[in-house]
């Protein structure tokens, strides 16, 4: 099992891939930078939304506009800073005028958030309002009005964990009955946190060598592989 400083180190190199990515030619001609996420990296709580705005495109943080101040409200009144969790979003980058993401950037982006899940190994992931809660749950048709608030097991990727929809704190900033709601989920992190992580699924098991036939191997010994240069690539 990798330890802390390992997968530390290679959340590092992904996120340093993530920062030159041109997966996506639209977002990224039309960025200022890539918002890979941002928070603890060994941390048991992860935070997942759509995609950055203008102010997250702007500083390369998520969350630091109005619903980031709420977001980290919230936090202080279960005894959480930010610092102890990881914020990201599903997209890296912000969409031209703050659109909807395609389902080509999602698929484009997707491997980044799988690999974050599985380096960081949170035991208990929130998505934050309609978009990422129904992302992460494979299901289209059902949204946050039913789920927020009903944890379930869920694989997501690599990594099986436990999946929490929220309401995404912007919905919250204007409408008071909707801050209690978020604010009543909220007061449920800490027992979710308290609960045995979920059991992981299995290794993908290795290939099996290939082994020749022994004539063909035979052959292949009388006939040797070839210099670069007979290849013409030198």
């Amino acid at each position: 099992m990798a330890t802390a400083e390992t997968r530390r180190d290679e959340l590092k190199a992904v996120w340093q891939q993530a920062q030159a990515c041109t997966k996506c030619p639209q977002l990224a001609a039309t960025r200022t930078t890539v918002v890979f996420g941002a928070g603890n990296a060994d941390a048991d709580l992860m935070f997942v939304g759509e995609a950055p705005g203008a102010n997250e495109d702007k500083r390369g943080l998520p969350f630091v506009g109005q619903a980031g101040r709420l977001l980290e409200t919230l936090l202080g009144e279960i005894g959480l800073e930010r610092s102890d969790v990881f914020i990201a979003n599903v997209l890296k980058c912000r969409p031209p005028g703050n659109r909807d993401p395609l389902p080509g950037e999602i698929d484009a982006c997707q491997d980044y958030l799988y690999r974050q899940l599985e380096l960081i190994q949170p035991r208990v992931v929130c998505t934050l309002g309609n978009f990422s809660t129904k992302l992460l749950r494979a299901d289209p048709g059902t949204g946050i009005t039913r789920l927020h608030g009903r944890e379930e097991i869920r694989r997501i990727g690599p990594r099986t964990v436990r999946l929490y929809p929220l309401y995404h704190p912007a919905a919250a900033l204007y409408t008071p009955s909707m801050l209690e709601i978020l604010r009543t989920d909220f007061g449920r992190i800490p027992e979710l946190l308290a609960l045995p992580a979920p059991p992981q699924p299995a290794p993908e098991p290795e290939p099996e060598p290939v082994v020749p036939e022994p004539e063909i191997a035979a052959a292949a010994a009388q006939d040797p592989e070839p210099e670069p240069a007979q290849l013409g690539l030198f």
